[in-house]
């Protein structure tokens, strides 16, 4: 199984919204900057996301996206499912045609394997991943920096009331 980027991406950002969630609705340029994940594709993340129910947006100022459930409740496993990602290790994808038309050789070893594989994220979720210590320690790190990096390059809005108040 190689775990494309949607897959990746999507744990790592839900991941990211789990750990600020106490203290507010994330936006998706928020977790884009922080994580480095294009905007573009978060939004199309989440939409798939929002459609099973993992996120919820929360409009007007101050708003942007919060868990649909507590971090406790969503498994790593319903994440990478709901952005289309396939937790399956056959040649196959579970069909038994691998070997012209009919199971080879090897399916079940895979199968088997594809099944620990999901029952291992299935039983990981957000709040225990995220409550690991060097999970918190790589999230200061990447919100220290994100915070540098907005406040060398300040959005267009504030370059030009600075410019003005000058």
């Amino acid at each position: 199984m190689k775990l494309s980027t949607k897959g990746r991406y999507a744990v790592t950002a839900m991941m990211d919204l789990a750990i600020h969630d106490p203290l507010g609705p994330v936006t998706l340029a928020d977790i884009s900057q922080c994580q480095g994940i294009s905007l573009s594709y978060l939004e199309q993340l989440f939409a798939k996301l929002r459609k099973d129910g993992l996120v919820e947006g929360v409009r007007g100022p101050g708003g942007g996206y919060r868990l649909g459930r507590p971090a406790s409740q969503i498994s790593i496993a319903e994440i990478i499912k709901a952005v289309d990602e396939n937790i399956d290790v056959t040649r196959c994808l579970g069909n038994k045609d691998c070997h012209g038309g009919e199971k080879c050789l090897t399916h079940q070893l895979w199968e088997d394997l594809s099944t620990r594989l999901y029952d291992f994220l299935d039983n990981l979720t957000l709040a225990s991943f995220i409550q690991r210590p060097e999970i918190r320690e790589v999230s200061h790190r990447q919100d220290t920096i994100a915070n540098r990096i907005a406040t060398m390059f300040p959005p267009r809005a504030m370059l030009s009331a600075r410019m003005a108040a000058a």
